[in-house]
């Protein structure tokens, strides 16, 4: 058994200016503490169940911020801090991919 159930990675890579578009120009860090937060709140934290991490660029920038649930393997974008509940009420608790978010 995985030491959690979910692992969730939030990139959160920051570029100089005029470079290519990052996920924390788009307010990646904000979402990650608030995602945090919340999981924390909701009792979903720790050993055997969630734990929200920042990774650095996982390279799918132009497809919005992103994040990647594991063991599953799936890719997420999110516009704000309502995306993240969704994600975490319906792919963290209950188990279901939410299709509208999700990256191919």
């Amino acid at each position: 058994m995985s030491y959690y159930r979910h692992h969730v990675f939030f990139c959160c890579n920051q570029r100089a200016p005029g470079e290519r578009t990052c996920c924390n120009d788009k307010g990646a860090t904000r979402v990650r503490d608030y995602a945090k937060q919340r999981v924390k709140e909701l009792g979903l934290s720790g050993p055997g169940q969630v734990r929200i991490n920042q990774a650095g660029c996982l390279d799918r920038c132009e497809q919005g911020p992103c994040i990647v649930v594991y063991p599953e393997g799936v890719w997420y974008t999110y516009v704000d801090e309502d995306d993240i509940d969704e994600i975490i009420e319906r792919h963290l608790q209950q188990g279901e991919i939410v299709e509208r978010l999700r990256i191919r």
